[in-house]
């Protein structure tokens, strides 16, 4: 799961026994805001991850925390998609607050690029065809992630993505308002500029107003990063960063990397397109075109494996529609007649 909270009655060293039913088994992550739990929930007889926020929080950040506690209840929660993680819960009681969701056997994309961990282009066109799939059922229900980034992709069982941390999503009935509060710093972490950085669409690094086509833009860059092994874009200081979202043309994948299929570098290019009237203008879309890529990717290596020469049998079916097929057929025949006769 993702770092996030703590529990904001005790210090942050401290591990609650219970935070409302949910009875507290123990850490399993840490960030600079909170803490996630195992958890059970006695009510379900089910294993639960909790995210709570620490309480040494200055009152803004904890109301900001608040706030995207609840959006994410709010956007997530009405989700119900395989790619998705699931929301059973959000409370506050006293001065804890926290989310309860699904625990995820697994890692996380981001955990497993940073360690250098290699895809082949058949992982990165399955799993991104998925969170493909799970950003249009989103976007279906009005629902922008605006933060999509290999961290809030959690890989679990045979590498099927979960999307995570909803907390920024754009959904109806949002709690945060759209303006800034006045005193909070114009940073990736508030509603001007929501989001992370190197994932940024051209239109989010902008403050401009976003659509579900920020998203689309966000999966190219971590197809990206998967088929190249680096990110997109590159350096130390934000604003330079943003400045080349915006405005630095980045070479296709296939030219960073050997081996990366041009088809599905393509379909990076596309989703990256600087202009959003450009790229893919659903996710269905671009969900189709992987899926059509992995497809043909998967039956040309099903051909080679069963003839390694590259040579097609005589009974594949390739070869009984080509053209000679029924001519060496009626060739054939025509032996076996003439040979019968003489054989009289």
């Amino acid at each position: 799961m993702t770092p996030t909270s703590s529990a904001p009655t005790t210090p942050a060293t401290d591990k609650p026994a219970r935070l409302g039913r949910f009875v507290v088994r123990e850490e399993i992550g840490r960030g600079s805001t909170g803490v996630v739990y195992l958890a059970h929930d006695p009510v379900i007889d089910r294993e639960v991850a909790i995210k709570t926020f620490h309480g040494n929080l200055t009152p803004l950040a904890r109301k900001q925390h608040e706030q995207q506690f609840i959006n994410e209840a709010r956007a997530a929660g009405r989700l119900a998609h395989a790619g998705i993680v699931t929301i059973y819960e959000v409370s506050s009681e006293g001065n804890a607050t926290f989310i309860a969701m699904e625990y995820l056997h697994g890692r996380a994309l981001g955990t497993l690029l940073d360690e250098g961990h290699l895809f082949s282009g058949d992982d990165v066109a399955s799993i991104s065809w998925k969170i493909a799939d799970a950003l249009d059922h989103a976007h279906r229900h009005g629902v922008i992630h605006r933060d999509i980034k290999p961290a809030n992709i959690f890989l679990v069982g045979d590498h099927q993505p979960k999307l995570m941390d909803f907390g920024i999503a754009r959904a109806p009935n949002r709690l945060m308002e759209r303006r800034p509060l006045d005193d909070a710093p114009q940073t990736a972490f508030n509603e001007r500029l929501l989001g992370t950085p190197n994932y940024m669409s051209p239109e989010q690094a902008g403050g401009h107003t976003l659509d579900p086509r920020t998203d689309i833009y966000s999966l190219g860059a971590v197809m990206h990063e998967m088929l190249t092994g680096s990110k997109p874009f590159q350096a130390g200081d934000p604003d330079k960063l943003l400045q080349q979202i915006a405005q630095k043309t980045l070479p296709a994948p296939h030219q960073l990397a050997p081996g990366v299929p041009i088809a599905l570098s393509r379909i990076v290019v596309k989703a990256m397109h600087k202009n959003p009237e450009k790229r893919y203008q659903t996710a269905e879309d671009m969900a189709l075109d992987i899926k059509r890529h992995l497809t043909r990717s998967r039956r040309t290596r099903e051909r080679a494996v069963k003839s390694p020469d590259g040579d097609q049998p005589a009974n594949s079916p390739d070869f009984r529609q080509s053209r000679l097929f029924w001519p060496l057929c009626g060739i054939t025949l025509a032996i076996v007649i003439a040979a019968y006769t003489l054989w009289r």
